[in-house]
């Protein structure tokens, strides 16, 4: 009976043992769990922090608008309007044959080949008339010229003569006039008038350079 009971409390003994040490192999575990979760979440937490943000499209947007208006602001160039300049101005001197050469007096070679009876002259006079100034000096009904113009005539009668103002934009308006009055006066002031109010719009070319070199050669500037 006795060794019965000595067998009986060494069975519970043992098993008791064992449920503890299952116990604590548990909780080992689990600690052990618990510990590579948060090993895990604070690895994630790094990652995100590391990611750089995204760009909107707004932003993306901005920032080629500000990319755009750079290279507009680089490239866009407002052209000049007076084409005598111009001509001066672009391109290298010593490419250019004209850029010795004021733009006034490329303008009246420019205005003489193209409207001047007599291309080929030994002379050209070129007279400065301002604004005031009456345009028949010899009759006292003679209207005066509202601006100032300029009277482009060759040696002799016959080459004709040019009466103009510059409009600076390659235009010239042309006046009406003789180089020399014939007929009888006093004219009136009408007739005057319709001379000034009808004055005609003309665009002059460029032109070649070689015949307006040798024409300004020939200029006799009054």
């Amino acid at each position: 009976m006795k060794k019965l009971t000595r067998v009986y409390c060494f069975t519970i003994a043992l098993l008791l043992l064992v449920l503890f040490l299952v116990g604590c192999a548990g909780n080992t575990n689990a600690e052990s769990e618990k510990e590579n979760d948060k090993t895990e979440e604070n690895n994630l937490i790094d990652e995100e922090e590391d990611e750089p943000e995204p760009t909107t499209g707004s932003e993306e947007a901005s920032s080629d608008d500000d990319n755009n208006t750079s290279s507009d602001k680089s490239t866009n160039e407002e052209p000049s309007n007076n084409t005598y300049e111009d001509d001066n101005a672009s391109g290298n001197e010593e490419d250019n044959p004209l850029s010795e050469y004021s733009s006034e007096e490329i303008e009246y070679a420019r205005v003489w080949l193209q409207l001047g009876v007599m291309k080929d002259v030994d002379e050209l006079n070129v007279r400065h008339i301002p604004a005031g100034t009456a345009l028949n000096s010899d009759d006292e009904t003679s209207a005066s010229y509202p601006e100032d113009v300029f009277q482009l005539a060759g040696a002799r009668l016959v080459a004709g003569s040019v009466t103009y103002s510059g409009n600076g934009d390659g235009t010239i308006n042309v006046y009406n006039v003789p180089l020399r009055w014939d007929g009888e006066y006093p004219a009136g002031e009408e007739f005057y008038e319709d001379i000034i109010e009808n004055t005609e719009l003309e665009y002059i070319d460029t032109g070649d350079d070689e015949e307006i070199i040798e024409l300004i050669d020939k200029m006799n500037i009054h």
